[in-house]
């Protein structure tokens, strides 16, 4: 079961679960955090969605181990990480995230996505794409420039560094940290504070906010996997996924920028 879902009090928590691998998303947790995602914009009894993630990690990435699978890069191959965005960009009730470690890719870029983000005070998060030979995704080319500092994000995305929980708090990335042992006490305290609200109000709200970045969001995200589907598999990125399966830098002096 690669995620958990449970609802209590109008609040429905979704949990990544692959604690092993630290939370990373293969096809099937794509997917069935899409499904979640989908279930819980038709049901009634839920007014909220907090997602958070079992163990150390929140989320590590997509599994380079799968992303380096020959077969994805074969014609006609339709992966699930298209399908969990749109899920996640058209949500139509407050979405939360509680960060309980480390955020790694789409770890962080699905928190602009989120209404409300708690961070545990021990967390940090990084953006490596640029480091990967590959680009930004989930149509944060967008969304990051616009939540923060263009140069807080152009630093973000561009050397790929660790920020804690501090330095996300003080960019923009976040909106509260908490204690390890408080952190999803204090985000289900502001989800239950939420879910009084009524519901076709919050729903409402929750519209009239994306519709201000609909098409931004839409035409990066576009923008987006067609780069990246240039770049996964071309030099830079096989060298930096060989360097990562062989726990060594990588070395991109002699790649070509094309």
């Amino acid at each position: 079961m690669t995620v958990k879902v449970e609802v209590s009090n109008q609040v429905q928590t979704i949990t990544l679960n692959r604690p092993e691998a630290l939370n990373s998303f293969n096809d099937d947790m794509y997917r069935a955090v899409g499904d979640a995602l989908s279930a819980a914009a038709d049901n009634d009894a839920v007014s909220v969605v907090i997602i958070t993630g079992e163990g150390r990690a929140f989320c590590a990435g997509t599994d380079l181990g799968e992303l380096s699978d020959p077969t994805r890069l074969e014609p006609g191959f339709v992966g699930q990480f298209g399908y969990f965005i749109n899920q996640v960009a058209s949500f139509p009730k407050p979405l939360m995230a509680a960060v309980n470690g480390l955020g790694v890719g789409i770890g962080l870029t699905i928190l602009p996505h989120c209404d409300l983000v708690y961070m545990s005070s021990d967390a940090r998060l990084r953006a490596p794409f640029v480091a990967l030979g590959l680009t930004v995704e989930a149509g944060n080319s967008y969304l990051l420039p616009r939540t923060l500092a263009w140069s807080d994000a152009a630093d973000l995305l561009f050397t790929g560094k660790w920020i804690d929980a501090s330095e996300a708090k003080e960019i923009g990335l976040i909106y509260r940290i908490s204690t390890p042992e408080k952190l999803y006490s204090d985000v289900m305290g502001k989800a239950l504070e939420i879910a009084a609200m009524p519901l076709v109000s919050l729903v409402t709200t929750k519209r009239l906010m994306l519709a201000h970045r609909k098409d931004g969001f839409e035409q990066a995200h576009a923008a987006e996997d067609e780069a990246f589907a240039v770049l996964t598999g071309a030099p830079a990125n096989r060298e930096a996924i060989a360097a990562f399966m062989e726990k060594r830098d990588p070395d991109f002096s002699s790649l070509s920028d094309d």
